[in-house]
């Protein structure tokens, strides 16, 4: 799967806004982005990409094996955008390269989710079972996502669910 220009867009300035609250850019567009809470490994967010509110929970993993080379941080993230009607997309930030048209796969409990991938980036393939998936991470403890990495390394990333409910929850009542 291709991503289109849209879906490149939306990636460009979702990573912006994270920037923005997270990047120490300054005070005045730091404030673009709102802490709704922390839950355990979880944290809420709300910003305003100009076409209205989005919404996202996010987490890093607690154990990455093999670590790839040239590894930067990785996020997950649950994204509600209000003004396209989108609820619980679910994205991932890998914190390395994917093998090019590699698929990767989400595992919560006996539950597994295929990922399409996109240089260090990854989607549910079939954006349908979003809601599905949310549920699923709710109910479950874990999350695996395992991937191939450019240089073909199979890399194993465990995150835990823990305050994944509640993180939803406030995202759900802030969109």
């Amino acid at each position: 799967m291709r991503l289109n220009l849209a879906m490149k867009i939306k990636i460009r300035t979702f990573g912006f806004l994270i920037l923005l609250g997270f990047g120490g850019v300054g005070a005045a567009l730091g404030q673009s982005v709102q802490v709704l809470g922390d839950y355990r490994d979880w944290s809420a967010f709300t910003a305003n990409d100009g076409s209205g509110p989005i919404c996202f929970a996010m987490s890093k993993p607690k154990e990455i094996s093999p670590t790839p080379d040239g590894y930067t941080q990785a996020y997950i993230y649950l994204t509600h955008r209000v003004s396209e009607g989108t609820r619980a997309e679910f994205n991932m930030i890998a914190g390395f390269e994917f093998a090019p048209d590699s698929i990767a796969v989400a595992k919560v409990g006996s539950n597994v989710f295929n990922l399409f991938t996109s240089a260090d980036a990854a989607w549910l393939e079939d954006p349908s079972i979003a809601a599905s998936f949310a549920r699923s991470l709710r109910a479950g403890s874990t999350l695996i996502i395992e991937g191939t990495s450019a240089l073909g390394v199979k890399v194993v990333q465990t995150y835990s669910l823990s305050g994944a409910t509640a993180a939803s929850r406030a995202i759900d009542r802030a969109c």
